[in-house]
């Protein structure tokens, strides 16, 4: 038997694929997602943005330079059309200082420190130990080696959020295969915390690339003492980044890094073997410090106060290099102590050196 369809049917059916089609078109410009298709990773993300291009020179670029105080002084009303440059180059020195029981010691004073750079004395100009509001980046581990440690992982966090002060800002990175901003800037604790409750570790771990992503977005930071909060066990099998292409963008950056490791008895892979020293390196050479954390959490609240009490409790060490450089070397910095008599050994924590401008 065969079917025939008339006029009416035909055009009945050719209105029915123009709505389907005008709903598709709809559907898309509305950015609803297409059915059947999974959705991206949230972590699928590396948020690094790229270096605006440079600005051609303009013509108050092309005038000659008077630098220096005593030169704009002295040939300043000589040079009307030339620019004039005095520069303040404060190098600012962040310092916490510990006792034989790893105890944190305030109340010295600024004639208790004396600052080299590149092996020459300096003269501090500038001295605080105020506790002021701070910028504070959280990086967290959501990679499946964490799964046996991610209730220690969270009641770290926690315990570290509780202890800060109302005007604090924070941001959480979370990483596993791919790191991404999963909490931006704010400073509502509640909120931070709620948003880690659906969280499960899987996958790799771009430990590396993590922390990179803190540092980068650290610049949009309100305040400007700054510093990143690790949470992880130290290992690394995923990143695109190197140690050594870490190392120098954290040297460039004005910023403290911390971390609490959480670690097993037992570590199954060798990246999990190295994880403590990995994070060690990284903190030392900011000035801050890994803390460790085992099986047991009865300590996760005392760690999180310390590492909370040092960073409102530093000292702030800042002078004009004697010998000012513009070439973009290394400069390695030692701050020692002389503290008042009747004191134990002391210990000094500070950053080991920054770079010089190149301009």
């Amino acid at each position: 038997m065969r079917f025939s369809m008339g006029r009416t049917g035909r055009v009945g059916c050719t209105r029915l694929v123009r709505v389907a089609l005008a709903l598709a078109l709809a559907a898309l410009a509305l950015g609803s997602p297409v059915p059947g298709r999974a959705q991206e990773n949230p972590l699928g993300n590396v948020q690094t943005p790229a270096p605006p291009p440079p600005k051609p020179p303009d013509s108050e670029a092309l005038k000659p330079v008077i630098e220096g105080g005593t030169r704009v002084v002295a040939e300043g009303a000589s040079h009307r059309d030339a620019r004039l440059r005095v520069d303040v180059n404060l190098v600012q020195v962040p310092a916490t200082v510990t006792d034989p029981m790893n105890r944190l010691v305030t109340g010295l004073e600024k004639e208790n420190f004396a600052v080299t750079d590149d092996n020459v004395p300096q003269t501090i100009r500038y001295f605080s130990s105020q506790d002021a509001p701070i910028t504070i980046g959280v990086v967290l581990d959501l990679s499946g080696s964490m799964s046996s440690k991610f209730t220690r992982a969270r009641k770290a966090l926690t315990e570290f959020l509780r202890t800060s002060n109302p005007q604090d800002e924070f941001f959480v990175v979370g990483f596993n295969d791919r790191p991404s901003v999963i909490v931006d800037y704010t400073s509502d604790v509640d909120d931070v915390e709620a948003r880690m409750v659906m969280l499960k570790p899987e996958n790799r771990t771009a430990l590396i690339d993590a922390v990179y992503l803190g540092v980068d977005h650290l610049r949009q930071a309100k305040y400007d003492r700054k510093a990143l909060l690790i949470i992880s066990d130290g290992g690394d099998n995923r990143s695109r980044y190197t140690q050594n292409e870490l190392e120098r963008v954290v040297r460039e950056a004005d910023v403290q890094i911390y971390s609490i490791g959480i670690f097993d008895n037992y570590a199954p892979s060798p990246e999990e073997q190295l994880g403590p020293e990995l994070l060690k390196q990284i903190c030392e050479s900011t000035g801050g410090r890994l803390f460790n954390v085992g099986s047991d959490t009865a300590d996760l609240a005392d760690i999180a106060s310390r590492i909370s009490d040092e960073l409102r409790n530093e000292y702030v060490l800042g002078y004009s290099p004697s010998e000012p450089k513009r070439d973009g070397s290394w400069r390695k910095l030692k701050v020692k102590l002389a503290p008042p008599p009747g004191l134990p050994p002391l210990t000094v924590h500070f950053r080991e050196g920054y770079y010089a401008p190149s301009q």
